[in-house]
């Protein structure tokens, strides 16, 4: 199974969440899965690769071309895409993946958990999306989504599509179960 994992680029952040990303890169390796990542050698995006290669797993890095520049990307991948524009590089990792993981990050992070969830409330995929709560990173997300239910801007169903895991070993387990929840009836198109 290769996993999508994506999460921040910066180096700035507290390392307790880059040792996590480590970590998790590592766990994924041990499970005996892949990891597809958007190729970035700092922050958590680099812990992660750092840490699923370290263990000997099969990592694939999407990226723009405008992204090659000295000190960005991961180069000990053991597959690289170059693709022309952001848009397809999410398209490439969606493809790839059989299970997408989100970690603590900023706007394209949280813009690529929102779009990997919507595209599956619109039933155009059926994978697991769990999202690793890092010190609490998530906790006002959460709090988010269960006031879009409150006013009815989302429908209760949506929250089960998705899970915010506490810990490695819940997200792992998530991933690894096959999808059981029929979005067909969340579309609001």
């Amino acid at each position: 199974m290769n996993i999508c994992v994506y999460a921040a680029s910066s180096e700035t952040v507290d390392k307790k969440y880059i040792l996590a990303a480590e970590k998790l890169g590592e766990e994924i390796a041990k499970a005996g899965h892949g990891l597809v990542f958007g190729g970035g050698r700092q922050g958590l995006m680099g812990g992660v690769s750092r840490g699923a290669l370290r263990r000997g797993a099969e990592v694939i890095g999407v990226a723009p071309k405008f992204f090659d520049v000295p000190g960005i990307l991961e180069k000990g991948c053991t597959n690289f895409i170059y693709t022309d524009t952001m848009r397809e590089r999410k398209q490439i990792m969606e493809d790839m993946s059989d299970a997408f993981i989100v970690l603590p990050g900023g706007i394209g992070t949280l813009e690529e958990f929102f779009e990997i969830l919507t595209l599956k409330q619109l039933g155009r995929h059926a994978k697991p999306i769990a999202v690793l709560n890092v010190a609490g990173y998530f906790d006002h997300i959460q709090h988010m989504l269960v006031k879009a239910v409150e006013e009815n801007f989302m429908k209760e169903e949506c929250l089960k599509i998705f899970k915010i895991c506490e810990n490695m070993e819940e997200v792992l387990e998530y991933v690894n179960m096959p999808e059981t929840v029929d979005v067909r009836h969340l579309k609001n198109i």
